[in-house]
């Protein structure tokens, strides 16, 4: 398969059948097939996979615009994308034989929901494991499924990290093994996304078909991609769509303020104030995507062999949770400045305001990111680490 020269260009040439499915996607919750098969033949699921199982290892400001881009046309496709890359990422902690049985499909996607109590038994040659998980985004279009479980070994113990705590373990198998539960996602937005329940029951998951994602310095590929913690690019992903949508928003309002004009005023684009606020709110997004790409590009620059410190770690966190926040804040002034043409199903407006306020819910965009960064830059360290 020939590969992209742009994942952004790819990702901006299937705006306009993105937008035409959009729809369908809100209401059956699936990616419709045709719209699928233009995804995996732009590679847009293979952004953050090695090159050794024909993966892209895109760097991770080109891989947020790729995602934005995205996000622009669609909030639901912007997120499963996002998360199907982020759990691509479980990959360089896999063998290569893993690795390639689970990746070389080139349609390959992997969902799975957070950690929760459930727990894994060890037995000979791999772990058995019942529990059912929630917030599976994209799993209606994965090829495997994961779950993250606390390890009880044969005695009854729980495995134990290398600070003493209980370590998390992902274990994946083919999708087929789980069982995925229809009714499970109905909320106000991120409709398409159907992140929903499934469950395994008394699955049997060999041993190489399972890795931890707690410490980068494990990692059997080498590359400076992998060099993040999987939360930190995972906080990029959420801005990439985040960024997306509040883009979205402010282009159609600009477009509707050429053309409307509200009773007893004048025409929206011809209010001091409209066109003041309009400025400030492009500024707000262009200094949040700056910000995040500088961060990201000047981390960057260490070798192959460096795994991200805390310190840089933290730099990722305030810049993902910045730019979270301002797009959270574009969208809400879009929304209130369009007055009742936003309230329209169907409007350029309705929907990307409930995704983004389904968005904005999520752990990524929580306000207390701030103050464990803050803590971090003081010489502090943050109750419970920070990841």
């Amino acid at each position: 398969m020939t590969k992209p020269a742009d994942p952004v260009a790819s990702a901006r040439a299937l705006g306009p059948a993105i937008e035409a499915s959009a729809d369908e996607i809100e209401r059956t919750q699936r990616i419709p097939e045709r719209l699928l098969s233009q995804i995996h033949a732009a590679r847009l699921c293979r952004m953050l996979l090695p090159h050794s199982v024909d993966g892209d290892e895109c760097e991770p400001w080109v891989y947020l615009r790729a995602i934005e881009e995205i996000s622009r046309h669609d909030g639901s496709v912007g997120w499963n994308l996002f998360v199907a890359n982020s759990s691509a990422l479980i990959a360089p902690f896999l063998s290569p034989e893993a690795m390639q049985a689970i990746f070389g499909d080139p349609r390959a996607v992997v969902a799975w929901g957070p950690p929760n109590e459930s727990k894994a038994t060890a037995v000979p040659g791999g772990y058995r494991v019942t529990g059912e998980w929630s917030f599976a985004s994209g799993c209606r279009q994965a090829t495997w499924m994961g779950a993250h479980c606390h390890v009880m070994e044969r005695d009854g113990s729980l495995r134990l990290n290398a600070a003493g705590k209980p370590i998390t373990r992902t274990l994946l198998c083919p999708v087929e093994q789980a069982t995925l539960l229809d009714g499970t996602w109905q909320v106000i937005g991120m409709r398409g996304t159907m992140s929903g329940a499934y469950r395994f029951d008394d699955v049997f998951v060999p041993e190489a078909f399972s890795a931890t994602r707690e410490d980068p310095s494990q990692r059997r590929e080498a590359g400076r991609l992998y060099a993040y913690p999987m939360q930190g690019l995972y906080a990029v992903g959420v801005s990439g769509v985040a960024l997306g949508i509040a883009q979205a928003m402010l282009d159609a309002f600009m477009d509707l303020a050429t053309r409307k004009t509200p009773r007893n005023m004048g025409r929206l684009a011809d209010s001091a104030v409209v066109q003041s606020n309009v400025a400030q709110m492009q500024a707000r997004l262009g200094a949040a995507r700056a910000f995040l790409v500088e961060t990201l590009s000047d981390i960057w620059s260490a070798d192959n062999a460096w795994v991200i410190d805390v310190p840089s770690r933290a730099r990722v966190r305030l810049t993902c949770a910045f730019a979270i926040q301002a797009a959270e804040t574009v969208a809400d002034y879009t929304y209130k400045a369009a007055g009742v043409d936003a309230i329209f199903l169907g409007t350029p407006f309705e929907r990307r305001f409930r995704d983004m306020h389904t968005l904005s819910q999520q752990i990524q965009s929580r306000t207390a990111h701030f103050e464990s960064v803050g803590q971090i830059m003081l010489g502090i360290e943050p109750a419970g680490g920070f990841f």
